[in-house]
């Protein structure tokens, strides 16, 4: 489990297990990136609210990284959001993981206030999808 850069005086890195009810069709989606048979990342989107949908656990091997792997997924994910009703979407991160932080931006996310409690965030981003 990767912790760097994490706050151990705020208890470091907090593992949430999400349920599966999360990311199913009409609440969410989850996606796996398959790479000659094996999974090399994922990633979801869950509904926050009929409008707003939140990236989650976006995540790919260090083995693919820097084959434009992730903005095609982040991609595919906003999609799938509009295709379930979202007009906006949001997510956070830990301001340690430069490289998820630099995809979010170039990308078209923008930095906002915090739109929720999550201990292990310290950036929050939103983008309107269309």
């Amino acid at each position: 489990m990767r912790v760097h850069g994490f706050d151990p005086e705020a208890g470091g890195y907090r593992v949430v297990f999400p349920t599966a009810a999360t990311f199913t069709e009409p609440a969410g989606v989850f996606l796996v990136v398959d790479d000659a048979g094996s999974p090399v990342g994922c990633g979801g989107i869950r509904m926050l609210d009929p409008e707003r949908a939140e990236v989650k656990h976006l995540f790919l091997r260090d083995a693919v990284r820097g084959r434009g792997w992730g903005r095609l997924l982040l991609a595919e994910l906003e999609r799938r959001a509009v295709l379930l009703g979202a007009s906006t979407a949001v997510l956070d991160t830990n301001d340690s993981l430069e490289a998820a932080g630099s995809l979010y931006r170039t990308s078209g996310y923008r930095e906002v206030p915090p739109y929720n409690d999550n201990p292990n965030a310290t950036l929050w981003f939103e983008k309107p999808l269309g």
